[in-house]
């Protein structure tokens, strides 16, 4: 039994296999899951996980060298940007659009429960050295 993290032997095992640059989709419950990315959908319900629960994990399990966000988010969602920002430093931004076509090069996209506008980001992990 792990003592803490995640616990989901899905997400787990997901994280496990990230290398340099991969690509990790942290989505709310309405981006659109892109083909052939595997997904670990962890909603139960709206609003749960969170999008800020499951990215405070991510952020203690991933290196991550850039988080990309919708450029729409800085208006729709200041809690999201905050979040993101607390723990990764400034986002890249790009449109709405451009962002799900990126989810569609991703290694792994995570699904949420969050149920408010544009909670999405893309991370690109990093190395620890």
């Amino acid at each position: 039994m792990k003592r803490r993290g995640i616990l989901n032997d899905a997400l787990a095992g997901a994280i496990a296999r990230l290398g340099h640059t991969d690509l990790v989709v942290v989505g709310d419950c309405g981006l659109p899951r892109p083909l052939g990315v595997p997904v670990v959908d962890l909603a139960v319900t709206f609003g749960v996980p969170t999008f800020a629960q499951v990215v405070d994990l991510l952020a203690d399990e991933l290196v991550v060298e850039q988080a990309t966000m919708a450029s729409e988010t800085r208006e729709a969602n200041q809690a999201a940007l905050r979040l993101v920002t607390e723990h990764f430093g400034d986002p890249r931004w790009v449109r709405h659009e451009d962002l799900k076509a990126l989810s569609g090069t991703a290694r792994l996209f995570v699904r949420t429960g969050e149920a408010t506008p544009y909670a999405n980001v893309v991370l690109r992990c990093g190395v620890p050295f």
